[in-house]
């Protein structure tokens, strides 16, 4: 018997519209990380890549304070560690616990997987050798998209109020420690097959220039749920979509629309000059 289907003349005639090339594009990013992946990806890039009509899906692998020597660890030792936390194309959010790194790696063709050193490391380059190489490595052997590219995460300073312990390493100065991350993560690029670096810090720090000053965090070194997230997010959807955030029309309900204007262009500024602060003047 034939595998053919008959139809009629009008359904012959019916075309079904393909989407375009663009329309299927769905950007896929995975973290391998800890709070500070979670407050840049987790709170506002997936709203702002839908109000540019764009599509992405978002993984983040999850333990609080966890270092690159962390990672490599329950890499190497394939320890069930992580909250896998997930946003889908659809925006619904899942959060697995007790999963391995290569599990989340493999559970979709990522585009992009980034790779970050704790904050209060973030400043220190010996603390990238050899767990930076290492990590880079292994993500590459598991990887299942062979075009997936890896970035590396360029952390904010804290608060110049913050009490964290880590603030030490950087004689509690917060210019002392953006600097020291900013030239760290420039230097620690090149021990990996590192694409890009997303300059998350240099947009908050951008952003403490205006008038909102220093009010970029909500306990001395993680986001403020407004607009430290909404800063952050904006950072990581130029990066990621190699388009400009200024004039999206999405912004937390909790953040004004000045507010929203400027966290824009700090963000915008930041990838225009990644490694230096852009004062804000005309925000003040």
């Amino acid at each position: 018997m034939s595998g053919f289907i008959s139809c009629d003349k009008d359904e012959k005639q019916t075309e079904i519209e393909q989407p375009s090339p663009e329309e299927e594009k769905v950007v896929k990013v995975l973290a391998i990380g800890n709070s500070f992946s979670e407050d840049a990806l987790e709170g506002y890039l997936y709203e702002l890549a839908e109000a540019a009509d764009k599509t992405i899906v978002i993984g983040n692998l999850y333990i609080g304070g966890a270092t690159l020597t962390t990672h490599w660890e329950n890499a190497s030792a394939d320890n069930a560690a992580y909250q896998y936390r997930k946003i889908d194309r659809e925006g619904r959010r899942t959060n697995e616990r007790n999963i391995r790194i290569r599990t989340a790696i493999m559970d979709e063709e990522w585009d992009y997987i980034v790779l970050q050193q704790a904050s209060s490391l973030s400043g220190r380059y010996v603390t990238y050798r050899p767990f930076l190489t290492d990590i880079a490595k292994y993500v590459e052997e598991h990887a299942t998209n062979p075009n997936m590219a890896l970035i590396l995460h360029q952390v904010w300073a804290y608060a110049q109020h913050s009490t964290h312990n880590g603030f030490a390493n950087y004689d509690n100065d917060q210019l002392t420690m953006y600097k020291a991350i900013v030239e760290t993560v420039e230097r620690a690029k090149d021990l990996a097959n590192i694409s890009f670096v997303v300059p998350t810090g240099t947009a908050i720090q951008n952003g403490r220039t205006s008038a909102i000053g220093d009010r970029f965090d909500r306990d001395g070194y993680h986001l403020d749920l407004g607009i430290g997230r909404y800063t952050a997010a904006c950072v990581w959807f130029e990066a990621l979509f190699d388009e400009s955030v200024l004039g999206n029309s999405y912004r937390p309900t909790d953040v004004s629309p000045k507010e929203a204007e400027i966290a824009q262009n700090a963000a915008h500024r930041a990838m225009e000059k990644p490694n230096e602060i852009s004062e804000m003047a005309d925000y003040k």
